[in-house]
């Protein structure tokens, strides 16, 4: 009798240690299918959710699925054309996800793959794309190969995992040692990392994980590995998704404590995933890659990428600070289209919450939104920045927690009928709420539901490229073009009236009433059509 081929035995004896350790490998099939949304739909202005703190559909005090697709109205009148989804999938953290437990299920808390189905056709029903928080570089402590391979040193899941009993000096990642020894279980460890134990020389079962004890890297060399992810990334596809947002792609591959972050080995792995979900017509991929986030953006690695440290500059330009205006235009003049702009995201580094950043000034965090739903890239709305809605204390400097509060839908709340959500309510949730501002003509949803509209009505400002900008202290003026359609931006950071000097062709976009010839007033935006001589 023939001796199996290796790889099918290998195959084999994974499939029977998945059903043991109950996790789903099987491999995907691909099923592009056309998508329904409308042509381009990935350039419109996108709105990053937790979903945990959007909506409670069933009392228990944590948001969900149901809850988010009965706000799906919502967000349509708002104007967004897609939206970013934080990790949905089963995770061991059961708050900000990124901790996998299953790659191909929903976590209970938040719903089923029947709540997520249904939340896929209605979204696309209003014409909203629906894109997934993919976390690719590592998993959970409690994801079951792990846990197989750690108990078992011959285990076959050893391999989806990085070990080495002596990884020698010079290792540093984010001021933390970034390897732990499994024989200890360190993700019991309740003090700083700094003060672990430290590691038992020669240990077998020392591992990698970039992001702490509890989040274990995958050995991303391993050929199973990746064909695992390929398959997950399918099977959501396969229902009908729209798109990922890839975390942490460029800690794929670490080649050495120098040599640790952002290796053409994972350059090339993020090339390899984007190709696959593209493979789908109409797809959309942004990546995390805050080190390198030009070079990512670009359609050679993974076509889309956050605009990481230019947010810093859009909140600075917003404050009066007129060096921050001058980098902002120059960073415009050779920016990726394909670039994610942004105020702040779910994490704290990104910067606390506008409303906490501005002091609540309203008229500054009108120039901030401004200053980037009318430029290039495509612009990520944190949710509830578009209400003002405040962030809650956290424990400390590097807590999340102030910025993934419960959204504020009524003066009383309205994120759940329980007493007790996962978090405390936003304290200015009395006039800063989903109601109270759809009611106000003057308030900041509207403002932005008319940054939203006007940039929707059009090519230049979607799609257009940057010209003819000028920044005079703290006045910045550019012009947005596509094909014949020409756009002029004039934003006044400053508290002092500018002369704006148009020409006659100047038709008034925003405010409508805004006359072609006056002063720039203070802290204020001026959008002009620019019609042909």
């Amino acid at each position: 009798m023939n001796a199996r081929p290796k790889h099918l035995l290998l195959t084999l004896a994974l499939a029977a240690a998945a059903a043991q350790a109950q996790i789903d490998t099987r491999p995907v099939p691909a099923q592009p299918r056309a998508s329904t949304l409308p042509a381009n739909w990935q350039h419109g202005v996108f709105m990053e959710i937790f979903v945990r703190g959007y909506q409670d559909s069933n009392g228990d005090g944590i948001g969900d699925l149901k809850g988010l697709t009965k706000r799906l109205d919502y967000l349509k009148q708002l104007g967004v054309s897609g939206l970013w989804l934080m990790p949905i999938t089963a995770s061991a953290d059961h708050d900000h996800g990124y901790a996998t437990t299953d790659y191909r299920d929903i976590e209970p808390q938040y719903g089923t793959l029947a709540d997520f189905d249904e939340l896929i056709r209605e979204a696309h029903k209003r014409g909203i794309g629906i894109v997934m928080d993919y976390v690719i570089n590592h998993a959970s402590h409690e994801f079951p190969p792990f846990q197989a391979a750690v108990k078992d040193r011959a285990s076959p899941w050893r391999g989806w995992f990085v070990w080495n009993p002596d990884p020698g000096p010079g290792w540093d990642i984010w001021g933390k040692l970034p390897w732990y020894d499994a024989s200890t279980q360190p993700w019991t460890f309740t003090g700083a990392l700094k003060d672990m134990p430290p590691l038992k020389p020669g240990s077998p079962d020392i591992y990698f994980g970039t992001f702490g004890p509890q989040m274990p890297d995958f050995n991303m060399r391993n050929p199973d590995v990746v064909a695992y992810h390929e398959d997950s990334l399918r099977f959501w596809l396969n229902r009908g998704l729209d798109g990922y947002r890839l975390d942490a792609v460029p800690h794929f591959i670490e080649n050495s404590a120098k040599d640790w972050n952002d290796q053409p080995e994972s350059r090339a792995l993020t090339k390899r995933f984007q190709d696959l979900i593209k493979s789908y017509p109409g797809r959309y991929v942004v990546c995390e890659a805050t080190a390198e986030p030009i070079a990512y953006g670009k359609p050679e690695l993974c076509g889309g990428a956050f605009a990481f440290n230019q947010n810093y500059e859009i909140v600075k330009a917003a404050k009066g600070e007129p060096a921050a205006v001058q980098k902002m235009a120059d960073y415009y003049r050779t920016m990726a289209p394909t670039m994610a702009t942004f105020l702040h995201n779910h994490d704290i580094f990104t910067g606390r919450r506008l409303w906490e950043q501005l002091h609540g000034d309203e008229a500054r965090y009108r120039l901030a939104a401004a200053s980037y739903l009318l430029l290039p890239g495509t612009p990520f709305v944190y949710y509830g920045e578009e209400i003002g809605l405040a962030g809650i204390d956290g424990k400390n400097a590097d807590d999340d927690a102030p910025l993934r509060a419960p959204m504020s839908w009524t003066p009383a709340g309205g994120f759940s009928t329980s007493n007790q959500p996962y978090r405390p309510l936003s304290l200015n949730r009395s006039r800063h709420n989903a109601e109270s501002q759809q009611r106000d003509p003057g308030s900041l949803f509207n403002f932005y539901r008319e940054l939203i509209a006007l940039r929707r009505a059009s090519p230049a400002l979607t799609v257009g490229r940057y010209e003819a900008d000028r920044v005079d202290g703290l006045v910045w003026r550019f012009e947005r073009v596509h094909g014949k359609e020409r756009v002029l931006v004039a934003i006044n950071y400053g508290d002092t009236p500018a002369t704006l000097d148009l020409p006659a062709r100047a038709r008034p976009l925003l405010p409508k009433t805004a006359a072609p010839r006056a002063t720039l007033p203070p802290l204020s935006v001026r959008v002009y059509q620019l019609d042909a001589p």
